[in-house]
């Protein structure tokens, strides 16, 4: 299978990439391009970059970190972002209204976390998957 460099005018493929530098199996390739797809509009909707912290991890990577089994990283389905200019709070407001917004019939998001630092996305099947795992500083 041919790799593609970019999924999107404003996403690399290197960005979804294990940090411990395993291959990424196709399926979970289909998967990203697909997350891809929806942080684009993310992008777009908001007009400011966004930094990808973590996406695609192999099992042992995600286990390494203490990730727990129901991880949708090492499916290829999540990102954990920043949106520059945005907290993480706002971010997933963002996201929350615009799942809702008519004016995005093509935008998805299933699962959305809310940590101190960074927010969680992912393109899981369950829509109402929503947590807050900041701590209170």
């Amino acid at each position: 299978m041919k790799l593609t460099k970019n999924f999107s005018k404003n996403f690399s493929k290197s960005e979804f990439e294990c940090r411990c530098g395993c291959e990424m199996p196709d399926d979970v390739l289909e998967n990203v391009k697909k997350l891809a797809e929806q942080l684009q509009i993310i992008r777009d909707y908001v007009q400011e970059p966004i930094i990808i912290n973590s996406a695609y991890r192999c099992l042992r990577h995600n286990k390494m970190i203490g990730s727990n089994d129901r991880s949708q990283h090492p499916k290829g389905k999540a990102a954990d972002i920043v949106i520059l200019g945005f907290t993480p709070d706002e971010t997933a407001s963002v996201i929350e209204n615009m799942l809702t917004n008519e004016t995005l019939p093509s935008f998805y998001i299933g699962g959305l976390g809310r940590y101190n630092t960074f927010t969680h996305v992912d393109i899981r099947s369950n829509t109402d998957a929503r947590w807050d795992n900041r701590s209170k500083l």
